[in-house]
């Protein structure tokens, strides 16, 4: 039931990103014009649902729960960072190859995912592995795609992280948000899939797909992005599993695996789009592994219920 569900989402977000396709295609727009649409993701979408993740009710349990999360959330991403080291050593991987396989788009997939396949009051879960995605991905992931030495000051006062320690102050004093503010921030967070679906599509309207697939790389991204993670994530879950007896555990670990099977993350190709790195074959890279997910994500949600 789960993986039929997750499948009928799927298809949902896939239609939005062939609509952004049709645009482009209909000259209705020009791919060039989701560089705004790709800020607006960035800058307003993502803060937003970030703050309306920790917009909820917290009780003891579900810190405990929220703390699980987090804390396997983090080792996962300290176990890609190590499949990254030995990509980069043993394939020469590029630094858009790289971040594709390690960052999933969990930040616009898990949360209409988790809500439709199991209901809002898990989505808080989904928050945790989120969070720690942005943390790597505006330190670790602008690294690879900027020439320029980190700077500790650009990193702390990006939007998003601005937002990731907004809500972490939410968390710890238990507030709520007024509800005409909640009420904002909730709509705003729901445009992130869909916008950055459509935004995908755009781009991929521009992408000469004949030339991308003759390249031999890019299959060897898709086996990691979509077969070879997800498995080794699986095998570090099912050692977790075995070590917490919390309750509600199982289905907390599931909702991070959700994360870590979703296609390659949008914001790698708006990073490359943003730093001129290969936006056409980032584009190629989310978009084919959006449509192989398809495949994908059903059968080893079917798998972890099988193992874990």
């Amino acid at each position: 039931m789960v993986a039929q569900l997750l499948l009928y989402k799927i298809l949902q977000l896939f239609i939005f990103m062939v609509l952004g396709f049709v645009l482009v295609k209909a000259r209705v727009a020009k791919s060039a014009d989701s560089l705004l649409l790709t800020k607006l993701c960035l800058f307003l979408f993502m803060p937003s649902a970030i703050i309306n993740a920790f917009n909820v009710e917290i009780t003891d349990g579900v810190v405990k729960s929220l703390l699980l999360s987090f804390a396997v959330a983090i080792l996962i991403h300290i176990v890609l960072l190590a499949v990254d080291c030995i990509l980069k050593k043993a394939f020469r991987a590029t630094e858009v190859e790289r971040a594709s396989i390690i960052y999933s788009n969990a930040g616009n997939l898990i949360i209409p995912i988790v809500a439709f396949v199991l209901g809002e009051k898990w989505v808080i879960y989904s928050s945790a592995f989120i969070i720690v995605q942005l943390i790597f991905i505006w330190t670790h992931g602008v690294r690879l795609f900027s020439s320029e030495r980190p700077s500790v000051k650009k990193i702390l006062l990006n939007v998003n992280m601005i937002t990731i320690f907004f809500g972490f102050v939410i968390l710890v004093l238990r507030l709520r948000l007024p509800t005409f503010v909640g009420e904002i921030t909730s709509s705003l967070g729901g445009m992130l899939g869909p916008l950055s679906m459509i935004v995908a599509g755009m781009l991929a309207a521009s992408v000469d797909f004949m030339k991308i697939v003759r390249n031999k790389r890019l299959y060897l991204v898709l086996l990691a992005r979509l077969i070879l993670c997800p498995l080794i994530v699986m095998a570090l879950l099912k050692l977790v599993v075995i070590g917490v007896n919390a309750d509600n555990a199982k289905t907390v670990l599931l909702i991070t695996y959700f994360a870590t099977v979703t296609p390659t993350a949008a914001t790698i190709m708006q990073f490359s789009q943003l730093h001129g790195k290969d936006a056409e074959y980032a584009t190629a890279i989310n978009a084919i592994t959006t449509v192989g997910c398809v495949i994908t994500m059903p059968i080893l949600i079917m798998l972890f219920n099988c193992v874990i």
